[in-house]
């Protein structure tokens, strides 16, 4: 019996330093029937030219190896032209500066294969600096040192749990009504193709799109953590998690979308703390209005 077929999705942009360790992680996992397609947002670098040189020597690894170039357009609208494009079963999302370890790819679709319920899986991630070295971080900054010291944070998962308070072997890790209160998914997450008949696709309105992600995936179906590194998530100066006020503005814009979206929709379709959610959200409305 065939494996599902996997699409791996990488909008790239400005990442000529780390494309190619990118790319090539996924060359390199143990999974074998896998597309990989590779949308070049218009980077002002060398980085389409060097997906360019990669498509040549590794095109006979995949099912399917396609890259194109395009006027910067965004993420949003990148992914939706990704999704459009992505023929598998599964689709596995990476930035094209992050690595992913060879049995991610693997755990993770076995996973959801004997799993119905839940729609996504996903596992930790460990730090890694621009020269691909393991390193840890201090404090909610996230920059990133190579020597560790009592209270560091030596993954990903460790310095969520401990912003989010919360742990991820609860059974809240990936829910809506935690999910609401912040973004706390690692890196490195598969994820079924057909959600997005229910949820529909990216949108600027929602600029967040990893968070909106998440909220959408929540609403209706189950998120499962997977206790182990199966990634690798690159700190540098360019991250966006380092860009604090940005981050705010984006996150803002997508709650509040997201929350217009929530009232909207039946309760009946709903997960059980989605609902909770919306009753709340309905509750302070109400007492706002009598004020």
């Amino acid at each position: 019996m065939q494996e599902p077929l996997v699409s791996v999705i990488i909008p790239a942009y400005n990442h000529e330093k780390f494309i190619q360790e990118t790319i090539e992680s996924i060359v390199n996992q143990t999974y074998q029937h896998i597309e990989l397609t590779v949308i070049d947002d218009g980077s002002k670098d060398l980085t389409y030219k060097i997906l360019q040189l990669l498509q040549k020597k590794f095109q006979t690894r995949f099912v399917r190896f396609h890259i194109e170039t395009q006027e910067n357009s965004g993420t949003c609208t990148t992914l939706n032209k990704l999704l459009s494009l992505a023929q598998g079963k599964y689709l596995y999302l990476i930035a094209s500066d992050d690595k992913a370890r060879p049995e991610c790819i693997k755990l993770e679709t076995d996973f959801l294969e004997n799993n119905t319920e839940y729609a996504l899986c996903v596992g930790n991630n460990e730090f890694i600096d621009i020269n691909s070295q393991k390193c840890y971080v201090a404090d909610s900054s996230l920059s990133p040192k190579s020597n560790f010291e009592e209270g560091d944070f030596r993954n990903f998962a460790s310095y969520l749990e401990y912003y989010h308070q919360f742990s991820f072997k609860s059974n809240i890790f990936g829910t809506y009504k935690k999910l609401f209160t912040g973004n706390h998914i690692p890196n490195g997450y598969l994820f079924r193709k057909d959600i997005f008949q229910k949820i529909g696709m990216f949108t600027t309105e929602a600029p967040l799109e990893d968070y909106w992600l998440m909220l959408q995936i929540s609403k209706y179906w189950k998120i499962k953590y997977l206790n182990r590194i199966l990634f690798s998530y690159r700190l540098h100066g360019a991250n966006t998690s380092y860009q604090r006020e940005k981050m705010l503005i984006m996150t803002g814009k997508t709650l509040k979308y997201e929350i217009n979206l929530l009232l909207s929709l039946p309760d009946e379709e709903l997960s059980e703390d989605a609902r909770e959610v919306k009753e709340n959200l309905i509750a302070q409305m109400k007492n706002a209005s009598t004020r």
